[in-house]
């Protein structure tokens, strides 16, 4: 039998699913569908490119998200 892995696994989520949510809502959710990690961003905002296993980013405008990704 195979070790398991020592890295966990993003959840089983459809970012997609998040888009046109108020920014609370879709954190609220996020974090119940087990998200470890959730980062609220300007749409534009400059960030690093190093990939978190367990965030989800939301790029949030006027309290909505217009994009979401894992990492």
């Amino acid at each position: 039998m195979a070790p398991e892995s020592a890295v966990p696994q993003p959840p089983d989520d459809d970012p997609e699913s998040y888009v046109g949510l108020a920014a609370q809502e879709a954190e609220r959710r996020a974090r119940e569908r087990g998200w470890t990690s959730v980062r609220q961003l300007e749409p534009d905002a400059i960030i690093t490119m190093e990939y978190v296993t367990g965030r989800l980013n939301l790029a949030v405008k006027d309290g909505q998200v217009v994009r979401c990704w894992p990492g």
